[in-house]
Order: structure tokens, then sequence, then C-alpha cells
């Protein structure tokens, strides 16, 4: 791993330095996917190129059920999974949304709500966001749902939020094992939000097979119902430390990243 880890730094500083300029108006290059595509087919380990810009501090809430809040340096509100039930107050900026269950989107977002960032598009085909508010790069990659006999298309996203040199995913209501190609799109994930229930999205093993894959440094359980956490706990083994916190917040910075990987049960998971 620690070869693997200075490969991948190296070739990072090589994309960095060979990167095209891009337009005013085109989303800027990911610095979460440069690694993932350089090195296809391996574990992405949990560190940023040399490059990347890391100032301040983001906050991550666990609101309830697979909505966390997230907020940036720059003060900017996302919650994730959003349905109006939690993380509305005060108004978050931008919303993610999921199809699979109204647990997981409203079709009656507030109006003051600036970005509603839908995991599904309403026109068929699959949903394509690169969206930058601030100091917040967002983008999607698109899986499928469960429909009554057949897997729905491109009825669920995974958003990736990149700020203050993090790269926080949310694999939203996940349906089925993620294939090389969405690793891909994926890339690093120095945070990953990942659904414990067992069943309603995935079997635990399956959950188990994609959080070892990633190799994030933070791990946050959500959509837990109730399957004790302890059967998620227990698949993952030695390789990952768990922190059970007393507050349903906690702060991250690229510096304050745990040298091992951790999973954090917030309060209310």
């Amino acid at each position: 791993m620690p070869a693997l880890r200075l490969l991948a730094a190296c070739l990072a500083a090589i994309l960095a330095l060979a990167a095209p300029a891009y337009a005013q108006d085109e989303p800027p290059p990911s610095r979460c996917v440069a690694i993932a595509q350089a090195i296809p087919n391996v574990t992405y380990a949990n560190f940023t190129p040399a490059q990347a810009v890391a100032e301040g501090k983001v906050s991550i809430t666990y609101a309830g059920h697979s909505t966390y809040i997230i907020e940036t340096p720059a003060g900017v509100r996302v919650a994730t999974d959003f349905s109006g039930v939690y993380g509305s107050d005060p108004l978050p900026r931008v919303v993610t949304m999921n199809k699979a269950h109204r647990t997981h989107f409203t079709d009656f977002p507030d109006n003051g709500i600036e970005y509603v960032l839908r995991g599904w598009n309403p026109d068929g085909g699959p949903a394509r966001h690169a969206v930058v508010v601030d100091d917040v790069y967002i983008r999607n990659v698109p899986t499928d749902i469960r429909g009554p006999d057949v897997l729905g298309k491109d009825g669920n996203s995974i958003f990736i939020f990149e700020v203050a040199g993090l790269c926080i995913g949310h694999l939203g209501h996940l349906h089925h094992r993620l294939e090389d190609a969405h690793y891909g799109a994926i890339g690093r994930l120095d945070v990953v939000m990942a659904p414990v229930d067992g069943g309603m999205t995935l079997s635990l093993d399956a959950m188990t097979e994609i959080t070892e894959r990633l190799y994030s440094s933070v791990v946050l359980p959500m959509h837990r119902h109730s399957t004790p956490i302890e059967e998620f706990l227990g698949r993952l083994g030695e390789g990952f430390a768990v922190d059970f916190r007393d507050s349903r917040s906690l702060t991250l910075s690229l510096r304050t990243l745990p040298d091992r990987p951790t999973i954090i049960i917030l309060e209310g998971v």
C-alpha cells in the first residue's frame, strides 16, 4: 500500500502539471477522480495531491435517516437525500435527492433553496450534475434502483462534494454493487456516508465490500433502521477503527483526518 500511495501521488503531480485550462463556465477539474483515472482497478488511498488547496474546516451533522448537513468554510449549507423532514432549519442553500422512496426526496422543496439536485433525471436518462457553489464543487455518479421486478435505470446518484481539499461522498439509496467504472468515476473519497440497513439498500456484506474498496479515512453510517450497528462494524474488522460520538456533528479538515480509516458513529445514527 505505501508503494501504491507513492505511485499515485507522483501520477497526481504529473496530472496536475499537465492539466489543461478550462473556461470560466465549465466546472473545475475534479481533484478526486484524477488518481482513479490514472490507476484503474485499485483500492483508492486516503490522501490528496500536494497541489490541492486545503483551507478551512468542514462541519458535518447527522440530521436523520440519510440526511447529513455539510457546511463549508464559506458557509454553504448542503443537505443530502433531502425530503424536507430533516435538515430544513436553517434552510440549506443546496439539497440533493434520490428517487427510491419519498423519505429521500420531495416534490415540493422550499422556494428558498437555491440548488435542488435530483439524483435522477425526470426527463429520462442519467442525471448529470457539475455545480460550483462558492467553495464547493458538487457532482454525481448515477446508479440504478430496484423496481417491482427489475432495476430502475439511473434512479439513484452518488453525490460527491469537493471542498477544502476534501472529497466527501454520499452513496444515497444504493441498490447494487459498484463496478470498476463506478469506482473510477467516484475516485478518492476522504469521507463516505454509507447506508447500513442491511437490506432496503444493500446487504451488509455488499456494503462492507464497497467500504473496503473505497478505503476512506472517515466512514459515516446512515440509514440504519433497526440493524444493530455492531453487525456492520464486525464485518469490517480490525482494519477500521471505531469512534462513537456523543454529538450529532463533527468538524474535519484535510490535516485532521485520522491516520487510520475510522468509522465514526454520530449521535442519532
